[in-house]
């Protein structure tokens, strides 16, 4: 993968993260910053990229879904299936990125979703797992390797490359 490639990536996760409400405004500016030292250019991309912490806010609301179209990358509606998907994914790869904990993966996944969105229902249960725990069923790492193998599937299954 080139390093357009993964900032590309890196951005659509950002996006995705940022529709469900994960990270702020202002990590999609510095994702965006991040995607035009990479190579990637186009004019809403730019002024995205050129937002003040202050501005991020209110701005990348309007400048993120140009900047994404312009690049030919995807932002799902807010608040549709395709959209926590992408979101479910995003967060799976900072998971595998060592950004978060295969705790911390499974907790959010099934705090937000509980066990309604199939594509996270692994997940909710791996977190089920971890409270198990506590009556001497298994062990953390059985526990986390699992939760491992299930963010490695979610960002390989379905994820395209831009």
């Amino acid at each position: 993968m080139t390093s357009a490639e993964a900032a590309a990536l890196a951005l659509q996760d950002h996006a995705a993260l940022w529709r469900m409400g994960e990270v702020g405004a202002v990590d999609v500016v510095s994702s965006a910053c991040d995607a035009l030292v990479a190579g990637l250019d186009s004019p809403a991309l730019r002024m995205l990229a050129a937002c003040t912490r202050r501005e991020a806010d209110y701005d990348v609301p309007d400048l993120l879904p140009l900047a994404l179209d312009e690049l030919g990358l995807t932002l799902h509606p807010a608040g549709s299936r395709a959209a926590r998907e992408a979101g479910v994914r995003a967060l799976a790869a900072r998971t595998l990125a060592g950004e978060l904990t295969p705790r911390e993966l499974a907790f959010r996944i099934h705090q937000r979703f509980g066990h309604d969105l199939p594509l996270t229902e692994r997940l909710a249960a791996l977190d089920d797992e971890y409270d198990y725990l506590e009556h001497g069923e298994g062990t953390p790492a059985q526990v986390d390797a699992d939760v491992l193998a299930e963010a490695l599937r979610l960002t390989t299954a379905a994820r395209p490359m831009p």
